[in-house]
């Protein structure tokens, strides 16, 4: 039974339909991919102009990211060349007659098989072992180049502002020490608000720092004074200090970030053994993407049925509209497994389960088979009864 499911059948039919399905799901990921990672290209490079890194230190982030949507774009291109292919054959009457010889919906599924499992085995690979490892390589790339705060590398001598405008910072000279997390900076100037009062700070010296008990990211200033209120003002408050630390990034904030990165970089057989509602929901998700490659090929065959008189790029809008909301269903039940408003036993499942459950109501309607069991229900099948 099981070779029978895999066996190919080596037709003129099924190589002509696989050539197209090839050459539209070849051209879709090309197209998608450029758009994805060339945006991505952009991004990295004004990251790197704008705080100032080579950008040969930040082309291995563009590889990961690269890797971490290849899933995404082989569902979404497979998707659509299946719609687009059997559209084609609607669209220039070939499927009338491949009907006509009695090869359906059906038969379109078992002859589209070979990509749908090539692609199938790919993302799954890619889920469960490759977009993890390329995770868990950003972050250890990420440590080395970029630090986790908005102040990692300042450039001397220049203005910049962070946080949206709320924090103004200058330093003269800035150097990285051999520490990691530390930072040392001379001749410092900040401007910032203190529930809406300005504040003025000026330092000889500062050092930026990691707080190994709470997480927190700390400016220690050195030798320097503090500035509350406007010039001119009565209520003005002048502090001289020897050493003043100012908080740049909360430690609760830093652990929650790191929490939801950690699992998402870890291994899938570690996941596995861990357990806990964060697991779960990634297992989850990891699983799901491969799974709505099965899902989402059966309704590309659905979906590409047409007529000629059809308006052209419909069945590709509906197909989008789906996807769109198919993956964005999944990503809300994986953050409410997470927050526990999800019991992680309905979880993604549930969504599957439902758009299961859509495709054998459209494909009973698309065979007339919902009208005959709606003819047979007595409700809507009333009659008037004649009277003699």
């Amino acid at each position: 039974m099981l070779l029978k499911f895999f066996k190919f059948k080596n037709t003129i039919i099924s190589r002509y339909l696989l050539s197209n399905l090839f050459i539209f799901f070849i051209a879709i990921t090309f197209i998608i991919g450029l758009i994805v990672f060339g945006n991505q290209f952009v991004l990295t490079v004004q990251e790197s102009i704008s705080f100032g890194i080579p950008i040969k230190e930040l082309m291995p982030l563009i590889g990961f990211n690269m890797l971490r949507d290849i899933p995404i774009i082989l569902i979404l291109s497979l998707f659509l060349s299946i719609i687009i292919t059997i559209s084609q054959l609607y669209k220039n009457s070939e499927a009338v007659v491949m009907n006509s010889i009695g090869l359906g919906d059906r038969e379109f599924m078992n002859l589209i098989k070979p990509i749908i499992f090539f692609t199938f085995i790919i993302i799954f690979y890619l889920t469960i072992f490759a977009v993890p490892w390329a995770k868990q390589q950003k972050s250890y790339t990420e440590d080395e180049t970029v630090n986790a705060s908005e102040f990692s590398f300042i450039t001397e001598g220049k203005f910049e502002s962070f946080k949206n405008g709320e924090i103004v910072f200058y330093a003269s000279e800035s150097k990285v020490s051999d520490i990691v997390g530390e930072q040392n900076m001379e001749e410092v100037f900040i401007y910032a608000l203190d529930d809406e009062s300005p504040v003025v700070v000026l330092a000889s010296d500062a050092k930026k720092y990691t707080d190994a008990k709470n997480g927190s990211i700390y400016l220690r200033l050195e030798n320097g004074t503090r500035y509350e209120g406007l010039p001119g003002d009565k209520n003005i408050n002048i502090l001289n200090f020897e050493k003043y630390d100012l908080e740049i990034v909360s430690g609760d904030i830093q652990k929650s970030i790191a929490s939801f990165s950690e699992i998402e970089e870890r291994n899938t057989i570690d996941l596995l053994r861990e357990g806990g509602v964060n697991a779960n929901a990634e297992i989850q998700w990891r699983i799901s993407q491969p799974l709505s490659v099965l899902i989402l090929s059966i309704f590309g065959v659905f979906l590409g049925k047409s007529s000629p008189r059809t308006g052209k790029g419909i069945n590709l809008i509906f197909g989008i509209i789906i996807f769109m909301l198919y993956n964005n269903a999944l990503l809300v039940a994986k953050s409410a497994i997470e927050s526990g408003q999800l019991s992680p036993l309905i979880g993604m499942w549930g969504i599957h389960l439902l758009l299961l459950l859509i495709l054998i109501i459209f494909y009973q309607f698309r065979e007339g088979k919902v009208a005959y069991f709606v003819d047979k229900i007595a409700f809507f099948n009333i009659k008037e009864k004649s009277h003699v």
